[in-house]
């Protein structure tokens, strides 16, 4: 795969960690929407306004990605509606692309306002908090599905449509990059 149509179904731009503290507690409320339409995304920073925007423990994994196919596969195990970003906490939520099988690949997103390059790409673990999002057995439900952590190495803009997604030798990295 070098070049592909997919999906960016929905994006989030959290300011402030919900999940703290003991998941039998509930998240922590949100502060108006999480979900918008585009995000900015700055090299080795990560989303603008996202709660871990800046934070150097998190450079290199500051943005999260989940394939919405496997939103829909955790549902129907659970019989549950289908979750979206706000209760798994991804930033960007993709269709058309397994997510997960991108591991350790250098990869773009483009929808339109220029090419966004990510690196260092490796699996999210699920937690325990999903199976109060979720609910009961979804942080199981979630194994080898959970998404990725990447860390942006260009800046640009993504939003909500449809886009390219760019793996392989068709990313172009920054002078430097590898």
């Amino acid at each position: 795969m070098a070049e592909q149509r997919v999906e960016i179904v929905e994006l989030l731009a959290s300011p402030v960690h919900r999940y703290e503290g003991r998941p039998a507690d509930g998240p922590l409320p949100a502060e108006g929407s999480e979900l918008v339409a585009g995000i900015d995304v700055r090299a080795g920073l990560g989303i603008v306004g996202d709660r871990y925007f800046g934070q150097r423990a998190h450079r290199d994994s500051s943005v999260s990605l989940q394939a919405a196919e496997a939103l829909e596969a955790v549902a129907e195990d659970l019989s549950v509606p289908t979750p979206d970003l706000t209760s798994t906490r991804r930033n960007i939520l993709l269709r058309g692309v397994d997510v997960d099988a991108l591991a350790g690949t250098p990869f773009s997103l483009d929808s339109g306002e220029g090419e966004v390059v990510f690196r260092d790409s490796r699996p999210c673990r699920p937690c325990a908090w999903l199976d109060v999002t979720v609910g009961p057995g979804a942080h199981r439900a979630f194994r080898s599905r959970g998404g990725l952590r990447t860390g942006p190495v260009t800046d640009g803009r993504l939003r909500v449509g449809p886009a390219v997604l760019r793996t392989g030798e068709d990313v172009r990295l920054p002078r430097g990059g590898s």
